[in-house]
């Protein structure tokens, strides 16, 4: 049976990724400020600013059985360069934005059997790194929400939380412009390779089939090995 599936932010990168992977058996939506860069793809497209739009406002169906929420941010700077608003807007795109989006579609996530929620943290979280405080600040406000959202709405949905390494996307394209930057990149992952959108597509993908039924409240680590091995 095909699944109303809605994903915030899903033009580019991560976002399109999983779209390809789930069109041909799901019904899309798409809720961007960008239209979808690939015109063979099926699905359905809202303009959509989550710091600007009420979600309420979208032509949606009335039940959804999976929100993937895909905005975020890479701004990485000396802790010593940050200024209260940078923390700020960090807070808004990637946390802010996600709970209104998530209390604004509860009437319709509930219309499901058993909805299907996955968010998007880094492995910055777990990992403490230098030059991450905003943006792992922000990341990991997700994960606490999401585990006290999974316990509060258990057994009705499932909201699960996808935490990556560094992701070959255009927002990490700063990053990786050059093969220097990727070799280094490569390198310090214990399987010598950055991610790719579809590392993560897959994950999500998985969160939102029925073969991933019995799982709820996980912060799950796609990142090559980069939290929990050391193999220097």
């Amino acid at each position: 049976m095909k699944k109303n599936i809605l994903l915030i932010g899903g033009s580019t990168g991560i976002g399109l990724e999983i779209a390809k992977k789930l069109y041909k058996n799901h019904n899309i939506y798409i809720a961007s400020r960008n239209k979808v860069d690939h015109d063979n793809l099926e699905v359905t497209h809202l303009e959509f600013d989550v710091l600007k739009n009420d979600i309420s406002s979208l032509d949606l169906p009335e039940q959804l059985d999976g929100l993937v929420y895909c905005p975020g941010s890479i701004n990485l700077k000396p802790f010593k360069m940050l200024k209260p608003k940078d923390f700020e807007q960090e807070m808004q795109l990637n946390f802010f934005g996600l709970i209104k989006v998530v209390n604004g579609l509860m009437p319709k996530l509930k219309e499901s059997n058993q909805a299907s929620l996955v968010f998007f943290s880094s492995v910055a979280v777990k990992v403490g790194m230098p030059f991450h405080t905003s943006v792992a600040a922000a990341k990991g406000a997700i994960e606490g929400f999401a585990k006290s959202l999974a316990a509060e709405y258990a057994p009705s949905l499932r909201v699960n939380v996808v935490s990556p390494s560094l992701t070959d996307t255009p927002l990490a394209e700063k990053l990786l412009n050059n093969d220097k930057k990727k070799e280094k990149m490569d390198q310090r992952h214990p399987l010598k390779r950055v991610g790719t959108t579809a590392d993560i597509a897959n994950m999500t993908a998985f969160l939102l089939s029925e073969e991933s039924s019995w799982i709820t409240g996980q912060i799950l680590g796609v990142d090559g090995g980069l939290s929990t091995l050391n193999i220097s």
